[in-house]
């Protein structure tokens, strides 16, 4: 029940108060994060984490004036691959035959099965794709926040294209899919630290089919 005691223990943190996140904790959300699971094990995303505050700074200038950017310990940009290529598949196949000590042509039939699937499907949609993986991964890295008692709130409110000239993403093949600032709430000047937390009922939010 830890799990769902961190969950019920969390909100998206309205005011934060400047505190550092110790590096130890955030070690722990970011290996979360990288440990989430994804189609086809591909990984197609980054995470950049912020501590500058001067691109804190910048970055809130485009994300709707939002004070938890730039009173957050750190800012994590969570930044998905602008597309699949035969070359990106099979790199991330190599490392993992290379990893498990497989012959090289171990993933040949399937790497060539995936890019016959995705190659006709265009880059918007291996872009929307591959912002679905980012996202199970965001899950994994506000959760694992909750276990540490850090705050975090999650943000769809930016400029996606202006935080990828920010960071340099359009260079790198990526594009910002999602933003969670962590550190930790100020409870004096919170609005919602003290709001009982809502969601739908269970009998409503689940069917079960037998």
């Amino acid at each position: 029940m830890a799990l769902i005691e961190a969950l019920e223990w969390r909100y998206a943190t309205k005011k934060m108060n400047g505190q550092v996140v110790p590096q130890e904790k955030l070690d722990y959300i970011l290996e979360a994060a990288r440990l989430a699971p994804s189609s086809s094990g591909l990984q197609p995303y980054q995470i950049f984490v912020i501590s500058n505050k001067e691109l804190q700074e910048k970055i809130r200038a485009v994300g709707f004036d939002q004070s938890q950017i730039t009173d957050a310990s750190h800012v994590l940009v969570f930044a998905a691959w602008d597309g699949y290529s035969l070359e990106k598949i099979s790199a991330v196949f190599d490392r993992t035959i290379a990893e498990r000590g497989l012959p090289a042509e171990a993933m040949d039939d399937y790497k060539k099965m995936l890019w016959g699937m995705y190659e006709p499907l265009g880059q918007e949609w291996h872009a929307i794709h591959a912002a679905k993986q980012a996202y199970i991964s965001f899950g994994l890295a506000i959760a694992a926040a909750a276990e540490q008692k850090v705050d975090a709130t999650p943000m769809e409110g930016f400029v996606p294209a202006e935080v990828d000239k920010l960071l340099g993403l359009n260079e790198l093949g990526l594009k910002s899919a999602i933003i969670l600032t962590l550190g930790y709430r100020d409870e004096a000047n919170d609005w919602l630290v003290n709001m009982k937390k809502v969601r739908t009922p269970q009998n409503e939010f689940i069917t079960e089919i037998k």
